[in-house]
């Protein structure tokens, strides 16, 4: 990136002789839905290893609570879904891979079913939910608003009974192993070996999305843009990074975790208002509170603004209060914690960082631009979701694309013999190391201007200021060799906030979650994605299938 100081290849120094190896077949990078499906596509004839940062149960795909989108009623049909999705995404969609994602979602509820995993039903057919921009009732959903736990349970008790899958828990990915222009695995760390060098014939990344690079944000702690960070490092290609999801209604009490509340509750008609209790949802959009997430979030965005106050609210009072609480027992216990009755109390939200449609640009069948290096779930940019994700694709892609890179890595894999050789790579000790810095203080500065400057409205002041801010950290943190995740989280934090304030301030125009006060409409010119390598000066423009050439 011309005028940017490029960080170092290699976080930390490393030697063939003084690090320990180790040897498998297929690497995954992550554990939630996209990295297990993936697992679970390989061969069984060949070893698996699955690598994650914390333990099992703690993923976003964990946290999820609306559900997963699919046609599966006869009323509905794929055109529907297709044209939902494709209106969400502002012109930025590829339609191909939608309709592809589309078809394939009631095979993959199928076979979460047949896993065992426990959906919501009445009278022996699934309960389907409506969320906002869906047109039909189509999501499926379970223990009311904890479908990401219940779909994580049944995935991670048929990965434990695979066998050729290996688990390295509460391990850290430092960066990617490259060599001859092809990935050839990981250099990894834990508490108990130190600093390993895992090599693979290839390697699956499905590390997740970068919410936490924002003050306020639905994301668990770990969600930091490590494995963007890793690919970038690493050489691939990396688009659409302007285009943070922000998910409009987030519980926002004082001494309380930014908990979501999920999208299904405006679908079962919960109002939003303000701070008098005025309706206002139905003055910016037809579709009032099922109207998509951008235009939800910049509607709470203007109303808070207008009235000098920190939040709106979610009003419930009108519904039947047992079915409320029926129907979203976990929010109504998180609710119920801070003394507020879900179905009859105004529940304070605004908008939080919620979910990264950029990432690691990926092929049909998850291939990244790197060699031996593949790619499913929140870290990449797919082309499912345009410029804002429609509600309750997101498990639908990990699943869809986890599926088929794992069977890609697998066939090619298994066309690979063993070489049990490992390549002359080494990174130097440097001179500087990771002592002086307070890193949370950064770290709270770094999200505290992400979410000032980078957040549901932007303009070129503002990024201009941010980019001069998280450029001189990058200078003085990037080259530094820390020896704990908390440094190497920093330096990926810093690696992806830059790439995100670059890409925001080169569109110069809204669209989608992407907000410019500057430039507040779409342009027929920029109906094209924005891409970026390192090494490359310039930003990469990037056609849509059937699109032409931007002038």
């Amino acid at each position: 990136m011309s005028g940017s100081f490029q960080g170092p290849r290699y976080l930390v120094p490393f030697g063939p002789k003084r690090v320990p190896h180790c040897f498998t077949d297929v690497l995954v990078l992550g554990g939630g839905v996209a990295g297990l499906r993936a697992a679970l596509s390989v061969d069984p004839r060949l070893q698996v290893t699955v690598i994650t940062k914390t333990d099992l149960r703690v993923s976003s795909s964990q946290w999820a609570q609306g559900g997963i989108a699919g046609v599966v009623d006869p009323e509905d049909r794929f055109d529907n879904h297709v044209a939902d999705t494709l209106s969400a995404g502002c012109g930025l969609c590829h339609p191909d891979v939608v309709t592809e994602v589309v078809h394939e979602a009631p095979a993959r509820i199928a076979e979460l079913i047949a896993w065992g995993t426990n959906f919501d039903a009445r009278d022996g057919s699934l309960e389907l939910g409506r969320e906002g921009g869906h047109s039909h009732h189509r999501i499926v959903h379970a223990l009311g608003d904890a479908t990401g736990r219940e779909v994580m349970r049944a995935v991670i008790e048929r990965a434990g009974a695979c066998a050729n899958l290996e688990f390295w828990p509460e391990t850290f990915t430092i960066d990617l192993l490259t060599d001859e222009g092809a990935c050839r695995g990981a250099l990894v760390w834990n508490k108990g070996h130190g600093k390993t060098l895992v090599w693979a014939r290839r390697t699956i990344l499905a590390t997740g999305g970068a919410g936490q690079l924002y003050r306020e944000s639905t994301n668990p702690e770990g969600t930091s843009g490590d494995g963007m960070a890793l690919a970038w490092r690493a050489g691939a290609r990396l688009r659409d990074m302007e285009f943070m999801q922000f998910h409009p209604t987030v519980l926002y009490i004082a001494g309380a975790a930014r908990s979501l509340i999920t999208e299904a509750i405006r679908g079962a008609g919960a109002h939003l208002v303000d701070k008098d209790g005025r309706r206002f949802m139905p003055e910016f959009d037809d579709r009032a509170e099922l109207a998509p997430r951008d235009v939800v979030s910049r509607a709470i965005t203007e109303v808070m603004h207008r009235t000098h106050h920190a939040n709106v609210y979610l009003d419930l009072s009108h519904l039947d209060p047992d079915t409320v609480r029926s129907r979203f027992p976990g929010m109504a216990r998180i609710c119920g914690e801070f003394g507020l009755d879900l179905a009859r109390d105004r529940i304070p939200v605004r908008p939080g960082a919620h979910y990264m449609i950029g990432g690691v640009a990926i092929d049909r069948e998850g291939r990244t631009s790197l060699p031996g290096l593949l790619a499913a779930g929140e870290v990449t940019s797919s082309g499912l979701h345009g410029a804002n994700r429609l509600a309750s694709n997101s498990l639908l892609e990990g699943l869809v694309y986890g599926a088929r890179c794992g069977a890609v890595a697998s066939a090619e894999a298994l066309s690979m013999g063993d070489q049990f050789r490992v390549p002359e790579l080494a990174h130097p000790r440097g001179r500087v190391t990771g002592e002086g810095l307070d890193l949370a203080d950064i770290r709270n500065s770094l999200r505290s201007l992400m979410w000032r400057s980078v957040g549901v409205e932007r303009s070129g002041a503002a990024l201009a200021e941010a980019a001069e801010t998280v450029e001189a950290w990058c200078r003085y943190v990037l080259p530094r060799q820390f020896s704990d995740p908390q440094g190497w989280q920093l330096q990926n934090m810093l690696e992806v906030a830059r790439l995100m304030v670059r890409a925001a301030t080169a569109r110069q125009e809204t669209r989608g979650v992407h907000c410019r006060s500057d430039h507040p409409r779409p342009l027929d010119r920029w109906r094209r994605h924005i891409a970026w390598q390192r090494d490359r000066d310039e930003e990469i423009p990037e056609t849509l299938p059937g699109a032409a050439v931007p002038v």
